[in-house]
């Protein structure tokens, strides 16, 4: 069964929608994310409006966070061993990468409590322990690496790339919506290929996930 809060939560943004465990492609973890049956209807314009006001973004896997799972798994070493946070978790999927490869200690942090709450379940779903925190810039700066996925999608966070470098030694950042962003300590590692679930059927732009690393210390 659904954890209680988020599916009240999401029912009272969509009247039908549900959580369902789901499996992700090319990827060994499991979500709570909004049955995708659910987003194959027209909405009311009730619906519409608190989907805007209050989009239940936690109920989805978008295709950052994937492409940055699938890295870590495949990449372990940037994680093992290592204190990392999860900024602008979401539901949770790269902290929960990031533990399930073997770091040391993770963090979620999102402003969203509900976005907290997913990061929760999400966690016990792949059988893992997070930390939590709703609040980045009180965090110290005691990280080896922040993660941040799916969070670039407005260029007015991009001053958000410093900061980033002020709680942690190095940062990975995937995003693709903000591309080829300009930032003297960033370089691109690579271009990935992922998709949002439920799938959104978003333009095959938004299929490719830009990758990009940054170390405030020479490596």
């Amino acid at each position: 069964m659904a954890p209680l809060a988020l599916q009240q939560a999401l029912s009272g943004l969509i009247g039908e929608a549900r959580l369902v465990v789901s499996d992700l492609p090319d990827c060994e973890l499991k979500l709570w994310l909004i049955d995708d049956q659910n987003m194959d209807r027209a909405f009311s314009s009730e619906e519409t409006r608190r989907i805007l006001e209050e989009p239940p973004y936690w109920s989805f896997c978008w295709a950052s966070g994937l492409a940055m799972a699938r890295y870590l798994a495949a990449h372990p070493a940037w994680v093992a061993g290592k204190r990392v946070l999860d900024f602008g978790a979401g539901s949770g999927i790269a902290g929960i990468a990031a533990a399930r490869a073997g770091a040391l200690e993770v963090v979620a942090c999102d402003l969203d409590p509900l976005a907290l709450d997913a990061c929760r379940a999400n966690a016990a779903l792949n059988g893992v322990e997070l930390g939590y925190s709703n609040d980045f810039f009180a965090e110290d700066d005691r990280f080896d690496l922040i993660l941040v996925a799916d969070v670039l999608y407005d260029r007015a966070n991009l001053p958000l790339l410093d900061a980033f470098l002020g709680r942690g030694r190095q940062a990975l950042v995937a995003d693709s919506r903000v591309r080829d962003f300009s930032h003297p300590l960033y370089q691109q590692l690579g271009v990935l290929d992922a998709l949002t679930l439920p799938d959104l059927a978003e333009p095959h732009e938004f299929r490719r996930v830009s990758l990009y690393h940054a170390s405030r210390e020479p490596l």
